[in-house]
Formats: C-alpha cells, sequence, structure tokens
C-alpha cells in the first residue's frame, strides 16, 4: 500500500469518525429528551484498484411504523379511559359508597326511622320535627347531586372546548411539518428533528380523538380518525365547536339538530364539508371521545337514576290508591273503576289471568300511545284517561281480546273477563291518584313537591316530562315544614295521637313498586331499575359503583398495555447511555489511530522530500 494510499483511507477514517463523534454526542445530549429516536452513522464502504475508503451518507433514525401506529391507538384509548376514570372515580366520592354518612340509602334509612318513629309517637313535637328534617335532607341531598352531575356535565363542555382548540394547533403545525419535510435541502440532524417533532403531535392528537397515521417514505404523515375521516392530507381539516351555555337535566343530545340542547362539535374538511362528529358516530376513542360519552350517556344515566329516586319518593307519600268495585254483567265478572280524580302521569293497575297465565298491566293516563312490556314483565300502556272515558275504553279494548273492556259512564272504565268462554280472569283493579290536598284527603299527602309547591304527578305529556331533572327540583312541601302537625293530622281537626298516615306512608315506602326506563326495547344501553324505593336506591348505587370500579379497571389495563409497549419504543428508539459512551472511546481511539497515520505519513513524505 503506497503512501498514498494510506493517507486517503487516513482521513476518509477521521471524517467518518468525526460525522460519528458528532451524531453519537447530539444522542447523548438528547438521552432525556422525550420523543427522540436515536440515530445512528450510515456508512459506506469505497474500494477501487488502488485503494478503499469509507465515506458517511447520512443518518438513520430509529423507527418502527408498526410499533407507533399501535402506540397511537393504545394512546388514544387510554386517554378515553382515563378522562371517564377521572370523572366517575369523583362522581362515587359525591355519591358516597353504601352504608357510609351521606348516602342515599343512609339518608332514606335514616327517613324510614323517622317515620317509624312518628308511627310510635305522633303526638311528639320534635319526633314529627325529626322527620320532616329528614325528608328535607333527602330532598337537598338529590338537588345537590344533581346539581353536581350537571356541574361535570359542563366541565365536560369546557374541556371539548379547550381540545378543540389545541387540537386545531396540532393539526396546523404538523401541516407546516409536512411542507418542511419536502425541502430537499435539508441537514440530517434538522430532519431528524422534525420527524421527531411530527411523531409527539400525531401522539398528542391521538391523546384527544382516535387516529390512523399513513407514515409516508417522504417524512410527511395523512391522518384520519378509525371511521375513516380524514384530518389531514393535502389540506388541514377544522374542528369546530359550539356551545350550548349552561346545561341543565333538560339539556340533552339529540340527532335532531333543531332538538338538541349540548354543544355541538364539528369537522370541516379542507373541501368544505362539514360533519357533526357526534351525530354522525365519528369519535370511537381519544379524550374527545370519552368526554362526550361522559356528557352524553354516562352523566345522563347518572342524573336520570337520581330522577328516577325523587320521583319514587314523591309518589310514594302522596298516591291514593282507590280500589275498583266488583262489577258482573251477566256472568261475566270485573270491575269498574272511578276516572275522575285521575291526572296526567297517574295510572290504573289490573292483573288478570289467561289460560292459567297471569299477567299485569298498568295504563297510564298519556296523550301518547306507549305499548310495551317493563323491565319488570309489566305491559305498560298509554291511554287519555282525563278526557271521553268511552273512546279510552274502545282504545284499550282494542288491546285486549280476552277481556271486554268499556264505559258505563263519565270517568268510568269497566273491565270484565270473557264470561262463560273462562278462558280469562280479572283478578285485581286499581286507580292510582295524586293526592290533592294535605287534611281531607285521604292518608297519602304531598309531602314532597315540585317547583312553587305543585304536586308531583310523573306527567309524561308535559315538555319535557315531569320525572326529567325532578332531583334538581324537588323539596318539601312549604305547609308541612311550617305546620308539621299534617304528618300525622290528616283530617282537619283530627287528633295529634292517629299514626294512620305514618304507618301508611311506611307501608307504601315498602310496598309500592316503580321500574325505570320506560321502553326497554327504547332503552336497552340503559340499566333498568326495579323494584321498591329502598331496592332502587341500592341498584343505583351499586350499579354507580360497578361502573366506576369497571372504568378504573379498564383504564388500569389500558395504561399498563400502553407502559408497555411505551418500554418497547424505548428500548428501540430510545438512547442507551451506556453503549454510546462505550461507542464514543471507540471512536476516540479511531480517530487517534486514524491521525496517528496521518502523522506517520506525514513523517514519511518530509523525510523523503528531504533525501531529493
Amino acid at each position: 500500500m503506497g503512501l498514498t494510499t494510506s493517507l486517503t483511507n487516513a482521513v476518509s477514517g477521521l471524517r467518518v469518525n468525526q460525522d460519528s463523534l458528532g451524531l453519537v454526542s447530539r444522542n447523548i445530549a438528547n438521552s432525556g429528551t422525550p420523543g427522540y429516536h436515536k440515530q445512528s452513522l450510515n456508512v459506506v464502504d469505497y474500494n477501487t484498484q488502488t485503494s478503499s475508503y469509507a465515506r458517511s451518507v447520512g443518518a438513520n433514525r430509529a423507527f418502527n411504523a408498526s410499533l407507533q401506529t399501535y402506540y397511537n391507538r393504545q394512546v388514544s384509548d387510554t386517554a378515553n379511559s382515563s378522562i371517564q376514570a377521572s370523572y366517575l372515580d369523583r362522581l362515587q366520592g359525591f355519591l358516597g359508597k353504601p352504608g357510609t354518612a351521606g348516602s342515599l340509602d343512609t339518608l332514606f334509612s335514616d327517613l324510614q326511622n323517622s317515620l317509624q318513629s312518628v308511627a310510635t309517637s305522633p303526638d311528639d313535637y320534635t319526633t314529627r320535627s325529626n322527620a320532616v328534617a329528614s325528608a328535607q335532607n333527602m330532598a337537598e341531598t338529590l338537588n345537590r347531586l344533581s346539581n353536581t352531575i350537571q356541574g361535570m356535565r359542563q366541565e365536560t363542555e369546557g374541556q371539548i372546548a379547550s381540545n378543540v382548540h389545541n387540537m386545531n394547533g396540532m393539526l396546523n403545525s404538523l401541516a407546516e411539518v409536512n411542507n418542511r419535510m419536502l425541502d430537499l435541502g435539508m441537514t440530517d440532524s434538522a430532519r431528524s428533528a422534525l420527524l421527531d417533532q411530527r411523531d409527539r403531535l400525531v401522539g398528542s392528537v391521538a391523546e384527544l380523538i382516535d387516529v390512523r397515521a399513513d407514515y409516508r417514505g417522504d417524512g410527511t404523515v395523512a391522518l384520519m380518525t378509525r371511521s375513516g375521516v380524514g384530518l389531514l392530507d393535502n389540506g388541514v381539516s377544522t374542528f369546530s365547536f359550539e356551545s350550548a351555555g349552561s346545561l341543565s337535566a333538560n339539556s340533552v343530545f339529540d340527532p335532531n339538530s333543531s332538538e338538541n340542547k349540548v354543544g355541538k362539535l364539528s369537522l370541516t374538511t379542507p373541501s368544505g364539508l362539514t360533519i357533526d362528529l357526534v351525530t354522525q358516530g365519528v369519535l370511537q376513542g381519544g379524550e374527545l371521545g370519552g368526554l362526550v360519552t361522559l356528557r352524553d350517556k354516562t352523566l345522563v344515566e347518572a342524573q336520570e337514576q337520581l330522577d328516577e329516586i325523587a320521583s319514587g319518593l314523591a309518589q310514594a307519600f302522596s298516591t291514593v290508591k282507590n280500589p275498583g268495585v266488583a262489577a258482573t254483567d251477566g256472568v261475566a265478572n270485573g270491575f269498574d273503576i272511578d276516572l275522575t280524580t285521575l291526572k296526567p302521569g297517574n295510572d290504573v293497575l289490573f292483573t288478570y289471568s289467561e289460560n292459567g297465565v297471569n299477567k299485569q298491566v298498568r295504563v297510564v293516563n298519556s296523550t301518547d300511545p306507549v305499548d310495551y312490556m317493563d323491565a319488570s314483565g309489566q305491559r305498560v300502556i298509554g291511554i287519555d284517561l282525563s278526557g271521553n272515558s268511552t273512546a279510552a275504553a274502545a282504545a284499550l279494548n282494542a288491546k285486549f281480546s280476552g277481556l271486554a273492556i268499556s264505559s258505563t259512564g263519565a270517568g268510568n272504565l269497566r273491565i270484565l273477563d270473557d264470561g262463560a268462554i273462562g278462558a280469562t280472569d280479572v283478578k285485581t283493579a286499581v286507580a292510582r291518584s295524586t293526592s290533592t290536598g294535605l287534611q281531607g284527603a285521604g292518608l297519602a299527602f304531598n309531602l314532597f313537591v315540585d317547583q312553587g309547591n305543585t304536586a308531583f304527578t310523573n306527567n309524561l305529556d308535559s315538555d319535557p316530562p315531569q320525572k326529567q331533572g325532578f332531583a334538581a327540583r324537588i323539596s318539601v312541601n312549604t305547609a308541612i315544614v311550617a305546620n308539621n302537625k299534617l304528618m300525622v293530622q290528616h283530617e282537619v281537626g283530627g287528633t295529634l295521637g292517629d299514626a294512620d298516615r305514618a304507618n301508611y306512608i311506611i307501608d307504601q315506602l315498602a310496598s309500592m313498586s316503580f321500574t325505570s326506563g320506560g321502553n326497554p326495547a327504547a332503552n336497552a344501553d340503559k340499566f333498568q331499575l326495579t323494584g321498591n324505593l329502598g331496592n332502587l336506591i341500592g341498584q343505583v348505587l351499586g350499579f354507580q359503583g360497578g361502573n366506576i370500579n369497571a372504568a378504573l379497571t379498564k383504564y388500569d389495563d389500558r395504561q399498563l398495555t400502553l407502559d408497555t409497549i411505551s418500554d418497547q419504543m424505548q428500548t428501540e428508539y430510545g438512547v442507551n447511555l451506556d453503549e454510546e459512551m462505550a461507542r464514543l472511546m471507540e471512536l476516540q481511539n479511531a480517530y487517534a489511530a486514524n491521525a496517528r497515520v496521518v502523522s506517520v505519513v506525514k513523517e514519511l513524505l518530509d523525510a523523503l522530500l528531504g533525501a531529493v
């Protein structure tokens, strides 16, 4: 090997070592930088007839497209679970665990115990006062919980608006990164730094919305949602959010934009197409998806369950039961039912057997002609019982082939079996109306009332239905707060030693049954409550506790998976300081060796030139 060849090899080695030292130093300097991908020098050997030498031709950046795609998906799913678990954990803190001080079941137990004390000592002022205080505590707790839930829904809207602002900023930044990637004159270090920025931005977008990334060979990236809606490609889509202002229990999502009462989340594509992300079901993950689920489903269902409890509480105290009067027509037997006291939302219950099978029917005084089997197996039918009783009887009769339903006069409904055929047998019938007063109207009374001290009748025909948001409005009748004698004195001038009213309410709380949710077919994704008021409260606390635990477990599982992927990424992308320091020492030794070769060649050349 000649001196020139040796010199060429040594100089090329110095250049490669110099490039490698710079790259290793950059790796070491960025070892703690989030999102930094380690780099390695791409060295190519050149061989000719007279020499061989090495040359650096750019840097390689550690990257695995499949791993990155899996990471983005897990980031989105984990963020979705995280935001839901966070809100639900707070909700559990507000509701309280079963049996703890301040929880709904504890407050209901206190109310029952106070009524038992009234039944034992109805003439004792303090006992009656304690019962009223327990009722007020129950109502105020329902008010507070309802307001808390609506406050949490309001928070979700604020976070959605903030996320939309951040999302638009990140998408615009990614578009700028894509444009800069097309600069062919960019240095390797600048390009690698830009790719790091690209991946960090894609991960941040994935936290907010479910996203699929298409990493292209030129370093640019295209984004779309899992449902296929484009976010970034030839242009940038823009998110927008129109807030609905202050939310209440009546502020619910409706796919019909004219009926929708919550904020509208939209996406406008570069072509000008606007998509309603919620109505179209585009959101499948990310923090935005979790916030929308909380606002429109999870927290709404929690509110509805509180409304069921408030509704049951009011009806247990105020429901007057008017049993049907036995009636016959030839050999057909049944009952005459008085409809004159029924208000919108009140109902008629009757049971009958058909071919030996017992059946239950609840006829609700409503203009909405519903007809379904509720979660308890009871058939629910909507008939207008407040107007023409003949028309109501005819409409009801058309629904039962084995019964004869008619009206013998205004405000009367007669239900008879099939007589001589003997296939059906009407067993019981009762009309349930709402008490019209605190005295002189029976044992039932309106202890719990709606706004303005108005009676709660569970009116389905109002807009919205009376039950909706009732937990936020329920209160104790101001007349009873002012005069607790009304807790026992159901007749004007009646004795204070009469325990009949207290005993009636105690029985109502234990025996009156409720079923939530309306038509199960229309509410298949909701938990159905059924049973007496105590059962309902227990089911609500049990459901919410289970729901919260499930959300926390899902979050923990997804976070564990994300941590595993992050560890794998750290292995593939991260800087190992020990390896880099060892590599640095190797390069220093190689640099010194090449420098020595250059020095020796110089000495030899000097000697040769000096001998000439």
